[in-house]
């Protein structure tokens, strides 16, 4: 972890990965300081890059977007150029997720919500085989979600 980042740093960005909806007060509060050295700490951490983001966390199957999947991408060819076409166009795809190139046996792992089984035919065929250099596809349905979005380990 960064230099730059204390032990109280540490335990402002746990309690803010638990319970994002606190006011700068209440953590104060939680963490034994003043609501502006816990404002402070919180903008240098948002200007530091540390904090990236402020979000809700929404039920994916109540608005309709109950099928997630992973999916193993393998490219045609392996070169830069081929990498970059690929990572462009996928970026612009709302059904993903996440989208990692890896070292192994395939080139991308692709995580995708889409409403169910048939949605996800229609995705697959329409959209990601569709995408440049494309050669080949494995897909893993998901069963049950055992842990998503754990806070990290700060």
């Amino acid at each position: 972890m960064d230099q730059d980042i204390d032990r109280i740093d540490r335990r402002l960005l746990a309690l803010l990965q638990r319970e994002g909806r606190a006011t700068v007060a209440e953590l104060a509060a939680r963490i034994g300081l003043s609501p502006s050295a816990a404002s402070e700490r919180l903008r240098r951490l948002q200007a530091q890059g540390v904090i990236t983001g402020w979000g809700a966390r929404l039920d994916a199957a109540r608005i309709g977007l109950g099928l997630l999947v992973f999916v193993e991408i393998s490219l045609d060819h392996t070169t830069p150029d081929a990498f970059d076409r690929f990572a462009t166009a996928v970026k612009r795809v709302p059904e993903v997720l996440e989208c990692h190139m890896v070292a192994g046996g395939f080139d991308y792992l692709v995580k995708a919500r889409v409403g169910d089984m048939a949605a996800y035919r229609r995705f697959l065929g329409d959209v990601l085989l569709s995408l440049p250099g494309v050669k080949s596809s494995h897909t893993y349905a998901v069963i049950e979600e055992v842990i998503a979005e754990a806070p990290l380990p700060v």
